[in-house]
């Protein structure tokens, strides 16, 4: 199983879309994703304040940011992971 986490942060309309998005994938492909609250961290928020929701794949630098549609979402997937 792969693991992907969505930077987010609440009351962000985008992120639920990507959420929904996420939740899609989950179903399709092997793979689960962790919402991480940027909030909760200085650091994030330098980061990733006015890029979210930005999807990282666990292990790597990875990431893709919104905007993105299913599709895109699931052929980033697919090119990153090697599915065992």
């Amino acid at each position: 199983m792969n693991i992907l986490y969505l930077y987010t942060t609440s009351g962000c309309h985008l992120c639920e879309e990507a959420e929904k998005l996420l939740n899609t994938l989950q179903e399709s492909e092997r793979t689960q994703w962790q919402p991480v609250e940027i909030s909760d961290s200085d650091e994030l928020i330098d980061r990733y304040g006015i890029r979210i929701p930005v999807v990282k794949e666990q292990g790597s630098d990875r990431e893709i940011g919104w905007p993105f549609t299913l599709e895109e979402l699931r052929c980033w997937v697919r090119k990153g992971f090697i599915i065992s």
